[in-house]
């Protein structure tokens, strides 16, 4: 009996949740890190008394750290291991945002910043395809975008530090990076008992290891759901049976000749656009959006509040995305998130007094982090299994460049444009990626990971580039 399907028939239950909070409480404190910097960013301005370039060098660095992060982490992950790599990656974000707490000074501070970036992105990177491989066909679109919403969580909880901590002032700035470090220690040591994923297992040759997790993954819904476990049945197209052979690790050179294979080219650039224009808007707009209020006008007091309104309608945004997900398919979810973005982004570019500026704001970030949540659970799918960390990496870190130019890009612009200029901008972008979305993404709703990837044209491309056979799988 096929370990993939055993798994793949197993309900939803308790010990899928648990992997979801270990895995989702990693997003927030991710979400946390990347947000609290928009909220640090007045204090540090003001203190070392920064030109509008260096702050957008400082809004700018974290993301510079996501890219270097994400691309290794992938690498690694297909090499060693999901497990291991998300495990050093949240211990390298703690140790850097306590030394940028620390920070003496501008240079400094951005350095610290940036490794401590390299630490989320590496995170970040690894914890939906690690998940993705876990959860059944049927409930993946509905589960990875829940665990995407975790991030909005930690933007709620980086707003609250904003307020209640920064606006303190004095030192205020750097106990709020304190603040986000510290819990992580208390996840570490959860994240002990996560099992490695039973597909990398098994494309490792590790065969008894997957076997012990899929029989404690059985083991564990018989229990919590005190019923049998259903029969096995094998994915419509999918083979019943795939041999347990070790197959190379990717480089990044290999990688990218498969990414953009003839086989995978069109997937690889749908899916790269979409994370360049989902994270431009997203970080040309929360990067900048506290400092912006301020320079209209509103105290720091009140900028934080707005703040505060604008990321708990990320929260609806996540989870409405993540019910569509798997109504709608991943595909029409990010072109309808991505249309209602365009639209608020619009709004916002009109927006003229604090009530619309806040409404439009608050509708933005709903629509922006829906499509988040259909991105993060679309990307890992369309990837095979011996390069999904990789690919999923790749991606995530070319969605990077659009982190790094935004903040850099606004703070340039915003001068010549002013508040209204810089947002219609970010229409612009995200009209861009409804139109590629919708005319080339891939249909992935319902179908297993196997039936998405395993084809005779996805086979003949690993096979060129790693230079040996492949096995197993869906001849399409």
């Amino acid at each position: 009996m096929n370990l993939l399907q055993r798994l793949d028939r197993l309900p939803l239950s308790r010990p899928h949740y648990v992997l979801l909070l270990i895995g989702g409480l990693g997003y927030t404190f991710d979400g946390l890190d990347g947000a609290v910097v928009a909220f640090l960013l007045p204090s540090v301005r003001e203190q070392w008394e920064l030109t509008s370039a260096q702050s957008g060098i400082i809004g700018s660095a974290t993301p510079i750290g996501y890219l270097v992060g994400a691309t290794i982490a992938g690498l690694l992950a297909d090499r060693i291991g999901r497990r291991r790599v998300m495990m050093w990656a949240l211990a390298f974000y703690a140790a850097f945002t306590l030394v940028a707490a620390a920070s003496p000074n501008f240079s400094f501070f951005v350095g610290a910043r940036i490794l401590a970036g390299l630490g989320t992105g590496a995170e970040s990177a690894i914890i939906a395809p690690f998940l993705a491989e876990f959860v059944p066909a049927k409930r993946r679109g509905w589960f990875i975008g829940a665990l995407a919403g975790f991030f909005s969580f930690g933007y709620v909880l980086a707003a609250l530090l904003g307020r209640f901590v920064v606006e303190g002032g004095g030192d205020g700035w750097r106990w709020a990076q304190v603040l986000t470090a510290l819990p992580v220690v208390l996840l570490l040591w959860w994240r002990r008992s996560l099992p490695e994923s039973p597909r990398y297992l098994l494309l490792r040759g590790r065969v008894a290891e997957a076997e012990t997790v899929v029989v404690g993954m059985e083991r564990s819904v018989e229990r919590a759901t005190g019923r049998p476990l259903p029969a096995v049945e094998a994915p419509v197209g999918v083979t019943a049976t795939r041999p347990a052979v070790q197959q190379a690790s990717p480089t990044l050179l290999s990688a990218l000749r498969f990414l953009f294979s003839r086989a995978m080219a069109r997937r690889t650039a749908v899916v790269w656009l979409l994370w360049f224009v989902a994270t431009f808007s997203f970080y040309g707009f929360f990067s900048w959006i506290p400092t912006l209020l301020v320079d209209r006008g509103f105290t720091v007091t009140k900028s934080f509040e707005f703040s505060i309104i604008i990321y708990l309608a990320q929260i609806p945004g996540y989870f409405s995305a993540a019910w569509c997900n798997e109504r709608f398919d991943r595909r029409r979810t990010i072109a309808a998130y991505l249309i209602g973005a365009a639209l608020s982004a619009f709004a916002l570019s009109q927006a003229d007094s604090a009530v619309t500026i806040v409404l439009a704001g608050a509708v933005l970030s709903f629509f922006l982090n829906g499509t988040y949540a259909g991105l993060y659970a679309y990307t890992p799918e369309v990837f095979p299994t011996w390069i999904r960390a990789t690919g999923t990496g790749l991606s995530s870190a070319f969605g990077r460049f659009g982190s790094i130019s935004a903040p850099a890009l606004i703070g340039f612009f915003y001068v010549s444009l002013g508040f209204g200029g810089v947002f219609t901008m970010v229409t612009a972008v995200l009209v861009v990626g409804v139109v590629a979305v919708l005319v080339f993404g891939l249909s992935t709703a319902g179908r297993s990971l196997e039936e998405l990837t395993e084809t005779d044209a996805v086979h003949a491309a690993q096979e060129d580039v790693l230079g040996t056979p492949t096995v197993g799988g869906t001849r399409a």
